[in-house]
């Protein structure tokens, strides 16, 4: 089938180089952005990307083209520096993939006068919002009557005291652009009222009240958490898989996978296509469920309107997501599509000690451990074609462990 124009892909012009030479600019350069530069560039289209200080990884890449610094600053001056740099480079009519959630939405929230100079990979702020704001996703699950996990929305101290609830329950941010304690963590864990109301103030200091939420804890570990991607179109999906995501790191609250497996559940795909049909999305996402023990059912958790850590397992399953949406935003011919069951995908870096902390609380044998890197395997940042990446993450991973490490203790 022939993928029609939709308001995430129709640029405003025709592009001033030749079809041939279009390339794509990815912004953020950690292994996500990693993901989508090799997926490009080892198919001959020409990747720039935009790298921050503490992010190097795709930039390291034998298949970026070229790196460019993001400059500090507001949000009116990143989208003008976009905008220079698609005039002034002979960048226009490229495809924008944004890989976090900050740009992301600034992206979205300047839709119209980016798409004069390229061509975008996500929708307007009205059309993505439901993603990015999870107050928006618990409004659309409870109108479809998706399952999901207890949730509240407080309106100041006074509700978070008088709260009847069961603990324990977790404090978590309805929006994640900005970047501190909490919304790095995800999500914070507390065991009685007390904690519940220090733990607000807390995050009180760091977002505004009105993006806090309040929600219950759902049993479970790895063998719980579940994950429908796809590509779509309008909400119909054209290229789809589901996963279950293992391990993470922190196993209660992961702030990252380390270890995704792929797997054949229709109890996960039934509630996504669900929500995507009813918000008839276009583009990338990852749709997070747990399932609850206590009643075997999915739960909704969180959608990532983007392409998330473990992308990359696509295309070992057959899915290559990156290259199949450089496809659609072209308009070009896209085959609806299914990824295989039983690949695996791991970060090796991060999952090795996760792994070990598992074996050291029982919950994981070293035989299992040794059973689940069985082939078919990708690899999140090694790759044989492209090394030099896979030699960087570890001192760098160190390196951002000492600094939180210091910058925590100086804190304290």
């Amino acid at each position: 089938m022939i993928v029609e124009q939709t308001d995430i892909v129709q640029p405003s012009h025709a592009g001033s180089t030749e079809p041939d030479q279009i390339g794509a600019l990815v912004t953020g350069v950690d292994y996500r952005g990693l993901g989508v530069v090799r997926s490009l560039g080892r198919r001959g289209i020409p990747v720039w990307v935009l790298k921050r200080s503490s992010h190097r990884l795709a930039a390291a890449s034998r298949y970026a083209c070229r790196n460019v610094t993001w400059p500090t600053g507001d949000e009116p001056g990143r989208v003008e520096f976009l905008l220079n740099l698609a005039r002034q480079q002979g960048l226009k009519g490229w495809v924008l993939f944004p890989t976090d959630d900050e740009v992301v939405g600034l992206v979205a929230r300047h839709h119209s006068e980016l798409a004069k100079e390229f061509r975008l990979t996500i929708p307007p702020w009205d059309k993505l919002r439901w993603g990015c704001d999870k107050r928006f996703l618990s409004k659309l699950a409870g109108e479809l009557k998706v399952d999901q996990p207890w949730t509240f929305c407080p309106r100041n101290r006074h509700e978070v005291a008088e709260l009847d609830c069961a603990f324990p329950v977790i404090i978590k941010p309805a929006l994640r652009e900005a970047f501190n304690r909490l919304t790095v963590d995800k999500a914070w864990r507390v065991d009685d009222r007390a904690a519940l109301l220090a733990r607000y103030d807390e995050a009180c200091s760091m977002i505004s009240q009105d993006l806090i939420m309040i929600q219950e804890v759902i049993p479970g570990w790895g063998e719980a958490q579940f994950s429908y991607a796809a590509l779509c179109l309008d909400g119909r999906p054209l290229a789809s898989l589901v996963a279950r995501r293992t391990r993470q790191y922190p196993m209660d609250f992961g702030q990252f996978s380390t270890y995704v497996e792929t797997v054949d559940d229709p109890g996960v795909v039934a509630p996504a296509v669900r929500l995507l049909e009813a918000a008839r999305y276009t583009g990338l996402v990852e749709v997070e469920f747990k399932r609850d023990p206590r009643n075997d059912r999915f739960k909704v958790l969180d959608v990532n309107p983007r392409v998330w850590g473990w992308h990359t397992l696509g295309s070992r399953a057959g899915v290559d997501f990156s290259y199949l949406l450089w496809r659609m935003v072209r308009g070009e011919q896209v085959q609806e599509v299914r990824g295989d069951s039983r690949v695996r995908w791991v970060r090796m870096s991060t999952d090795v000690p996760v792994a070990i902390l598992e074996i050291l609380r029982g919950r994981l044998s070293l035989r299992e451990y040794l059973r689940s890197l069985n082939r078919p395997i990708e690899a999140a940042v090694f790759a044989s074609d492209d090394p030099f990446p896979g030699l960087l993450e570890t001192p760098m991973l160190v390196l951002q462990f000492l600094k939180r490490f210091f910058r925590r203790s100086g804190d304290a």
